[in-house]
């Protein structure tokens, strides 16, 4: 996998693979920026991806996924799919994207309607929204997390997204969407889905399952309904 320059949940997303499959996590040169929507765009440019992709095929890998939810949504569906061709020119025999991923993973458990749950700021959440409704889905709520700065994402604990992501929930949908790998979410996700009787998908969970479902293998994580539904392939 590559990750944004500045991920951090690295020992919680490992978590959802098994002990014998073999990931890599490499990431992208740091970019400057003055605003959400500046760092996103800025690392949603394939280019950006050349150096990474090429270092990991060096060590191996059979797949590559680009573990970022909002540098992947933030170009749109033209935008995601332009990532993935250029993994591919750069060699990936198989290449992904987080919000490829998620697009997938609320399909494979038969969502239509979801309710998002994020922290960014405006207008990344409009970017999100529109991204989603492209790919056929009807966003039925937008809640934010209320952060001041990009760099807060990292102070939010798991207690706040059971919050958060509870209040964010709507009757009307059929599945609750969690963005952003910056979350923790692995606990959270069987505890939500419980109380609130549908499938909740999170984006480091997602890119898991799609990762490992490319090369034959199931994610690990107990009582999370997406991986109850079988390996993406």
């Amino acid at each position: 996998m590559v990750a944004s320059f500045d991920f951090l949940r690295e020992e919680e997303l490992r978590r959802w693979f098994p002990p014998e499959v073999r990931c890599t996590l490499t990431f992208t040169e740091e970019v400057a920026y003055s605003s959400n929507e500046e760092l996103v765009s800025r690392l949603g440019e394939p280019g950006l991806l050349r150096g990474p992709v090429h270092e990991l095929l060096e060590r191996g890998a059979e797949a590559v996924a680009y573990l970022c939810t909002a540098c992947t949504f933030a170009g749109g569906e033209a935008g995601e799919w332009a990532l993935r061709e250029a993994m591919a020119s750069y060699g990936a025999r198989q290449a992904l994207t987080t919000s490829g991923a998620v697009r997938d993973a609320l399909r494979a458990v038969g969502a239509r309607r979801p309710a998002v749950v994020h922290p960014y700021q405006r207008p990344v959440d409009s970017l999100l929204s529109a991204y989603l409704e492209t790919c056929g889905f009807d966003v039925v709520a937008l809640t934010s997390l209320g952060l001041d700065a990009v760099e807060d994402v990292y102070t939010v604990d798991e207690q706040r997204v059971l919050d958060r992501v509870a209040d964010g929930d709507r009757p009307g949908a059929d599945a609750v969407f969690i963005s952003c790998t910056a979350l923790p979410t692995y606990d959270a996700l069987p505890r939500l889905e419980d109380r609130l009787g549908k499938p909740v998908i999170s984006a480091n969970q997602a890119t898991a399952w799609a990762l490992l479902g490319a090369v034959g293998r199931r994610a690990r994580g107990p009582g999370q309904r997406l991986l109850s539904a079988g390996p993406h392939t």
